[in-house]
Parts: C-alpha cells; sequence; structure tokens
C-alpha cells in the first residue's frame, strides 16, 4: 500500500519549528444564514448580528457577523494544513482579538506562524506547538488573531 496515503494530512511536531509561516489555501465567504445560524445556535440574542433595524442605528450601519463564529472559521480555515490528523489535543487559546468588523459577504483566509515548538515533557511522541492565527477579509484587512497551543503528534 502507499505510505503517502496513510499520511495524515496535517504536520507533525517535528514539520512545525518556531518561525513556519503557513498561507492556508482554503478560503470562506461568510454569509448572513452561517450568521443567524450560529449566533442562535449558541444562544446569543445579541440585536447587533440579527436585527438589521437595531444594526442600522450602530456605527456599522449593517449586521456584524458574530465574532465567536469568526474565531471558529479562523481555526477551522487552518487545520487541513495544520492539524488535520496530527492534532491530539488543544490546549488553550489566547489573545484573542478582532481589529476589524466582519460582515456577511466577506471573504476570509488566515495564515498561522509558528511561534513555540517544544517536545513534551510527560508524553513521549508528542510535542507542544504554540501558533499565532491570523484571518484577513477579501481586501487584507486584519479581522481576527489568536494564539492557539496544541498538543500535536510527532512522526511515528
Amino acid at each position: 500500500m502507499n505510505e503517502d496515503l496513510n499520511r495524515p494530512q496535517g504536520r507533525y511536531f517535528e514539520e512545525l519549528p518556531p518561525g513556519t509561516l503557513i498561507r492556508h489555501r482554503n478560503r470562506r465567504t461568510v454569509t448572513e444564514s452561517d450568521n443567524i445560524l450560529f449566533t442562535t445556535l449558541t444562544m446569543n440574542p445579541q440585536p447587533l448580528h440579527l436585527d438589521h433595524e437595531y444594526a442600522a442605528q450602530t456605527e456599522f450601519g449593517r449586521p456584524l457577523f458574530n465574532s465567536m463564529m469568526t474565531l471558529s472559521l479562523l481555526v477551522g480555515l487552518s487545520v487541513h494544513e495544520l492539524s488535520l490528523g496530527t492534532l491530539i489535543a488543544n490546549l488553550g487559546l489566547t489573545d484573542v482579538v478582532f481589529p476589524k468588523p466582519v460582515f456577511h459577504g466577506d471573504t476570509l483566509h488566515a495564515e498561522s506562524e509558528v511561534l513555540e515548538a517544544r517536545e513534551s515533557r510527560t508524553r513521549p511522541g508528542q510535542g507542544v506547538v504554540t501558533v499565532e492565527h491570523r484571518a484577513f477579509n477579501q481586501h487584507g484587512d486584519l479581522v481576527a488573531r489568536c494564539t492557539r497551543t496544541m498538543l500535536m503528534q510527532k512522526r511515528p
């Protein structure tokens, strides 16, 4: 059997030295339906996301895309080229910021930069990797950033 077919799509610990920059190929246009579904599924009654009349009276003039969905999408856009099949666990998210708003119809893309990587002290065959994820809209504006720490598999 071809060994490449059995290899996970994500990167192993050894393939993620500090300074590695991954510009993720997947992009996603966010829609009003995404916003309404995510906002209502998470029990968030914020009219800034759901009420066009209310949002029209704000400084934004229209509904904002839910920032928690933006964060989820930012991490999700990274999975194929970073952690698909090689992630053991997410250990934490910190330093989450949303410098610019996201609106229905924006197309987001992401990049991830490895900040730190060390072998696990207690789990042989695993390593701890910290990355900074960044999301940009179609105009190149930074719309979200977070630091994510992951427990990753080492090469078998």
